[in-house]
């Protein structure tokens, strides 16, 4: 398997021009290798970040580098990992001296000596990111692919350069970059790869939660997702990870009653949305937007199986998860848990008759993230009856119309009270009292249910009448 153009005409770029010229005049070898010459043979984007490997001084060659260029980068440099990294147009070139690395148990950080090329590739993580093309002027563009990735790319085929039980014990961060690659590239993970996998899921705990949700973010961000959810939850570590959702994978039958595998539903839904949406944070809320079903179920004679309020508990347990993985407990965190807590309004909306009353409090409550509410609960309709199919999506067709419509006459999106509480103050000569929040949260409700418009007057006129009959004189 080769790229239509030579490697040769691949390293035409100025850069890799000038990297060569550096390597030859520090008198080292340099070769780009990983990832950039991986989606070179794939014919995928180009990668805006390239790995240098220098058998030398990486950090050398990178202040080389930024000398030969014209407008001479800003060079940072490392020390500790022995690696330099500059910016040359849009695109970020890391720089790393040749090494063979050993670990200890009980972290993923190895100890580093220097290497040769051989060594560097054989502590790569995958024999597709091993591979390699020189930079040397002897030999430049000559393809050096000690582990057959070239036959690992043609078979779509993630394999680890050594034994998979030792480079995933090694650093057990690579169980999830296997992952995160089978489910980019759409490639299946060897067999000895997989099993080694399984075996060593326990380690994934010395890795920290940045880490890993780094990993799950770029496997949200991929075009199927659930080719990553399934391997992560078929190889024992999505049970350690995120057991809120491998919780959902259970069908129960009491007295003829099933209910849908939640689970697989999930990954449907995330797959649907993907469709729609790049918006990572949404993607997080498809992810999510079941978990609180598994706590919640109950079977009942009348109604069957239920999962009441699993909605408002799943949004508390979404919370629990981003401090858990210490992800970023900022707006970010908020608008999953909001998306959460409400992703069956629009559905039961587009059960029932669509009232302007219904969608003012939906758009109200959902706020500038409406659009993106709309978009998860038009994934969450995976039923297989044609007939359901369309009338589901056909209602969402009435919600989207009346929401537009309420919009454009109520403007309840980030509501705010038409008389504001200063204003009440000084009419009835009020400080700070319960009597301010009921009127404020009479006139919105009124607001709300239509009984007046959304404007200074009507409001103004509803408030006297309400303060009227709480006792409250005006001045």
């Amino acid at each position: 398997m080769q790229s239509k153009i030579s490697y040769e005409e691949a390293l035409q770029p100025k850069i890799f021009q000038i990297i060569s010229k550096a390597s030859q005049e520090l008198q080292l070898e340099s070769y780009v290798i990983g990832g950039f010459v991986r989606d070179l043979i794939l014919e995928r984007d180009a990668k805006k970040d390239i790995d240098i490997v220098a058998v030398g001084s990486g950090i050398a060659l990178a202040l080389k580098v930024s000398e030969l260029l014209p407008n001479r980068p800003k060079v940072q440099i490392f020390k500790n990992y022995g690696t330099a990294m500059l910016r040359f147009e849009d695109t970020e070139i890391e720089f790393v001296g040749a090494r063979k690395e050993s670990y200890h148990f009980d972290s993923r950080n190895p100890a580093v000596e220097n290497g040769t090329l051989a060594e560097d590739q054989n502590r790569r993580d995958f024999t597709i990111n091993a591979l390699a093309l020189s930079l040397n002027q002897n030999n430049f563009g000559a393809l050096s692919d000690p582990f057959n990735g070239l036959n690992d790319l043609q078979n779509k085929s993630i394999k680890t350069p050594l034994n998979p039980d030792i480079t995933y014990s090694d650093d057990p961060l690579r169980m999830m970059r296997a992952v995160r690659f089978a489910s980019q590239l759409q490639f299946k993970i060897d067999e000895q790869s997989l099993k080694a996998i399984a075996k060593n899921k326990d380690r994934i705990k010395i890795i920290s939660g940045e880490r890993i949700v780094e990993e799950l973010n770029k496997i949200l961000a991929t075009d199927k997702p659930s080719i990553g959810f399934l391997l992560l939850y078929q190889t024992g570590l999505l049970e350690i990870i995120l057991p809120e959702l491998t919780a959902l994978n259970e069908v129960e039958e009491i007295e003829g009653h099933t209910h849908k595998n939640n689970f697989y539903h999930t990954l449907e839904v995330l797959d649907n949305i993907c469709s729609n949406t790049d918006d990572v944070w949404l993607r997080w809320s498809a992810l999510l937007h079941d978990i609180g079903k598994a706590p919640t179920k109950r079977f009942n004679k009348k109604q069957g199986w239920t999962f009441h309020g699993h909605e408002f508990l799943g949004g508390k347990m979404a919370k629990k998860i981003f401090e858990r993985l210490h992800m970023p407990l900022n707006h970010k965190m908020k608008f999953v848990q909001k998306i959460v807590m409400m992703s069956s309004r629009p559905i039961v909306l587009s059960q029932d008759a669509v009232t302007d009353s219904a969608v003012r409090r939906l758009v109200f409550d959902a706020g500038e993230d409406v659009e993106s509410l709309m978009i998860l609960c038009e994934a969450d309709i995976t039923t297989k009856n044609a007939v359901k199919f369309k009338k589901y999506h056909q209602n969402f067709d009435l919600v989207r119309q009346k929401i537009v419509e309420v919009e454009e006459r109520d403007h309840v999106r980030n509501f705010q009270a038409p008389v504001s509480g200063e204003e009440i103050m000084a009419l009835f000569k009020l400080k700070p009292s319960r009597e301010i929040g009921i009127l404020k949260e009479a006139i919105k409700e009124a607001i709300l249910e239509g009984e007046i418009p959304n404007d200074y007057e009507a409001a103004y006129a509803f408030m006297v009448e309400k303060a009227s009959k709480l006792g409250l004189k005006m001045n």
